[in-house]
């Protein structure tokens, strides 16, 4: 029998998705599922590919070619421990692992280095696209040693979405940088998700507009600079009609929002790493009181319902509506500024060299955040490496400069609406924050010296100094 040149493990969508991609590129692919019914039915309906359906760990190890290059596409968390448990004994040195799940990043620092003592590579490999970035490319955020990169070069970059600048692929860096990034990338998507809902809201809630009509809006804008796979995917599905009800699907959707691990997971290390990521952990408060329904329901019967469309009923609705683009784009400038400030942040911590240049190249196609805004991002790093924030790039901040106006005015109506924008207000406050001289933190060190003698600095010279307040300390 042919040996193939590479090893999937797991035929759930992703799975299934990505051998398909890699075949399709002249990969002959080994397949092995926990569920041998699955792998039987999968090379059932892909009969004429070269597909090697295996039914044993020991069996998938045999039909690679060696040194083998296999990727599991498995749940996150102990499923890869036991799974890599059960690999070990099988593999030789110089085999690839790589995990292709969202798997947390300190996980797989953890991982990579005991596989490397076993003379092992082990790649954490960020994967964003979805089921049909999986199938047809996605981006891809590897991570792990040179030599492991040199090995999967070939297939990542054949199965990687394309774009003008190249495949949507790259080394990202050492050990667990990849899954960093993917961390990172979905954080943005957090952010981005919310930005949009919120804009969705003033418009419908708002303004008065239908959900169709507000997708003919977004339509509009990613005809410009909003261009973006989200602004693409919202107009659509805000044209979609419910079969059961003839109302638009979104209008019957219980607004409850889950969350994943990876938007969680970014605020926590934002926070260790002392990174301000305002408008993702807007977005992640978003999803938490969206879960508290029932008690939104009866909140909403104690205080009343506030008038939602009468702050807009004496106002331009074209400038209403120009506004939102402009805060939206804005805010939008806000949420790349911060999670490339945690890539960078994470860089330093863990002494990976991370190319924010080619992150926004990577981020340009397959991604669920691709944007035309990649572009300005992408040249940024490009002319400066070392930017220390995306807002200090000339072309950028002059983009977040040029609209805020529209920005203000959109939060502030969206307010006076009673319409919730925290991720919008946050983005805002962020920019504000930022390009504010001197913040009133002084304030807080001299409460903080005052109660606990926390000690604070001078202004006009270097060192923590106590002083005397006159009053009784607290802890």
């Amino acid at each position: 029998m042919t040996q193939s040149t590479f090893g999937i493990i797991g035929l759930g969508t992703m799975g299934r998705n990505l051998a398909l991609n890699i075949e399709s590129h002249g990969f002959p692919v080994a397949v092995w599922n926990l569920e041998t019914e699955w792998t039987d039915a999968f090379l059932r309906d892909h009969a004429q590919q070269k597909f090697a359906g295996t039914r044993s760990l020991q069996e998938l190890i045999g039909a690679l070619e060696r040194p083998r290059r296999l990727m599991m596409m498995i749940p996150a968390g102990a499923p890869v421990d036991q799974m890599i448990g059960q690999l070990t004994p099988l593999l030789e040195r110089g085999d690839i692992l790589v995990d292709g799940g969202n798997s947390y990043f300190e996980d797989t620092r953890r991982r990579e280095a005991a596989m490397r003592g076993n003379g092992l590579d082990f790649v954490g490999c960020g994967v964003s696209g979805g089921e049909e970035g999986a199938r047809f490319g996605p981006s891809l955020m590897p991570g792990g040693s040179d030599h492991a990169w040199e090995r999967l070069r070939a297939v990542l970059e054949a199965i990687a979405a394309k774009t003008e600048a190249g495949p949507c692929v790259t080394h990202v860096g050492s050990d667990g940088a990849g899954h960093f990034v993917k961390m990172v990338h979905n954080g943005i998507e957090y952010g981005d998700m919310q930005l949009i809902a919120e804009v969705y809201d003033v418009l419908h809630r708002g303004l008065g507009l239908s959900t169709p009509e507000v997708g003919a809006i977004f339509d509009g804008w990613n005809r410009g600079p909003l261009e973006s796979f989200l602004v693409e995917l919202t107009a659509h599905v805000c044209r979609v009609m419910d079969p059961e009800t003839n109302q638009p699907l979104v209008d019957v959707i219980l607004d409850k929002a889950g969350q994943k691990g990876t938007g969680r997971w970014t605020a926590q290390v934002a926070l260790e790493l002392g990174v301000s990521i305002p408008t993702i952990g807007a977005a992640l408060d978003g999803r938490v009181l969206s879960s508290m329904k029932d008690e939104r329901v009866a909140a909403a019967a104690r205080f009343g319902a506030a008038d939602t469309k009468a702050p807009f009923a004496s106002q331009d609705r074209a400038r209403v509506i120009s506004d939102l683009r402009d805060a939206l784009h804005a805010a939008r400038i806000c949420s790349y500024a911060q999670g490339m400030a945690l890539i960078a942040a994470g860089a330093a911590q863990y002494k990976w060299t991370i190319d924010l240049s080619e992150i926004g190249r990577i981020w340009k196609g397959g991604c669920i955040i691709r944007a035309k805004l990649l572009d300005p991002v992408r040249q940024a790093f490009k002319k400066k490496p070392d930017l220390i924030n995306l807002l200090m790039d000339a072309t950028v901040g002059a983009e977040a400069q040029r609209a805020q106006q529209g920005w203000r005015r959109a939060v502030s109506a969206a307010a006076l609406a009673g319409i919730p924008v925290p991720a919008l207000g946050a983005s805002l406050a962020y920019f504000d924050s930022y390009h504010t001289a001197r913040l009133p933190q002084n304030l807080t060190q001299a409460q903080r010296d005052a109660f606990g003698a926390h000690k604070f600095e001078r202004v006009e010279r270097p060192g923590f100094i106590h002083a005397d307040w006159g009053m009784t300390q607290g802890s």
